[in-house]
């Protein structure tokens, strides 16, 4: 009896996580996904090719690195030296996430699994919600919400890929352009340290500076310089306050 209410508790908490598919995160990521589907019919990628990727290459900048890579010209090497290169920026987003999901009777290759669905969309919405969740059931909730939202992404791709062809790129611009602008939205509302409005302000006055200086550079060095110099600003500011009497 008590195996059957602990597998329907863990069913009722993964649904619980897959409703999240109506939340505003997933709604803009989904919008998001219908401009990058129209930049994958500007450069002539089969739609079954595009459902396949949404679903591998999960997060949508890896994605359009990938396609941009594709219509460069880039070989097979470099296009899957930039999409990994891309994709290290989650790394940190997986090692603060997969503490809030473990618990004693987690098996790690079920979090090395759930690890594939952690994008900027998932990660937020994780960070907000998954400490109101007993730990024991945070597992499934999130399996919940990651596995839906990319079935449901690739879906929509699917099914939308003929639909925009006709789309103005100024469109498609602004819906892919959703996805970062509610990403830096959401770290600064839920931003628990002073470090990170340091990070996030300098990333913002260091972007279009390096972009004017080394435009091929300058997301990289942006995130480099303001990160470092946010880290040296918080343990400047920790020294001086343990120095105090």
């Amino acid at each position: 009896m008590d195996d059957f209410e602990d597998e329907r508790s863990t069913l009722a908490w993964f649904l619980t996580g897959a409703r999240g598919i109506f939340s505003l995160p997933a709604v803009i990521l989904m919008l998001s996904f219908v401009g990058f589907c129209s930049l994958t019919v500007q450069a002539g990628i089969p739609p079954e090719q595009v459902v396949f990727m949404t679903g591998i290459v999960w997060a949508l900048p890896a994605k359009v690195i990938l396609v941009s890579s594709i219509l460069s010209g880039a070989s097979l090497a470099t296009a899957f030296l930039a999409v990994t290169l891309s994709s290290v920026r989650l790394m940190p987003m997986v090692a603060a996430l997969v503490p809030e999901l473990r618990s004693s009777k987690t098996p790690t290759w079920l979090l090395l699994v759930l690890s594939h669905f952690v994008a900027i969309t998932a990660w937020v919405f994780a960070m907000e919600r998954v400490p109101q969740v007993p730990r024991d059931h945070r597992v499934a909730f999130f399996a919940g919400f990651g596995i839906t939202l990319v079935a449901a992404n690739m879906v929509l791709v699917g099914i939308v890929y003929h639909l925009v062809a006709d789309f103005p790129p100024l469109v498609a611009g602004c819906l892919f352009f959703l996805t970062p602008v509610y990403f830096l939205t959401s770290i600064w509302h839920s931003a628990r340290q002073p470090v990170i409005y340091v990070a996030l302000a300098i990333g913002l006055v260091a972007g279009p500076l390096f972009y004017w200086i080394a435009p091929e550079f300058d997301i990289l060095l942006a995130g480099v310089i303001g990160g470092t110099l946010a880290w040296g600003a918080e343990r400047f500011w920790r020294s001086r306050r343990e120095a105090r009497p």
